[in-house]
């Protein structure tokens, strides 16, 4: 193998897998945030404490598996969703949607599509090009 593929190969590797710590904690306290959570209520809806919610937004510590799950549990996002959303810099719009029905029973899963079909039916989502018969006109 050429050193310049092996060293290619060596700096592809690093990138997918050397994790920012401080750029990954950043990352969960902009989840934490968006949803509107203390740290401390935080750590009670994954059975963590504040202090490991600190910490792991801090950057000051890689957590285990086990952490990150509860975390995962805490935020009310699957863990694949807070790892992907690292990765992208954003949640893609249909996963932010499919992690708010996670969870969710069928009954309440039920009542959020009829509110999604109402607003989208009758233009609350803001503005959106009307219908193509009223667009044409009329002589």
């Amino acid at each position: 193998m050429s050193e310049n593929l092996a060293a290619t190969i060596t700096a592809i590797r690093f990138e997918v897998w050397d994790v920012d710590a401080h750029a990954f904690g950043f990352h969960i306290r902009t989840l934490r945030k968006a949803r509107g959570l203390t740290q401390e209520v935080l750590a009670e809806r994954a059975r963590l404490s504040a202090d490991t919610i600190r910490r792991l937004e801090a950057g000051s510590f890689s957590p285990s598996m086990k952490t990150l799950v509860s975390l995962a549990r805490g935020l009310h996002l699957r863990l694949s969703s807070i790892m992907l959303s690292f990765e992208l810099g954003e949640l893609p719009i249909e996963r932010e949607l499919l992690e708010i029905l996670a969870g969710r029973s069928e009954a309440e899963a039920r009542v959020g599509l009829e509110v999604l079909r109402a607003v989208f039916e009758h233009g609350l989502a803001g503005s959106r090009a009307p219908p193509a018969s009223a667009s044409a006109s009329s002589d």
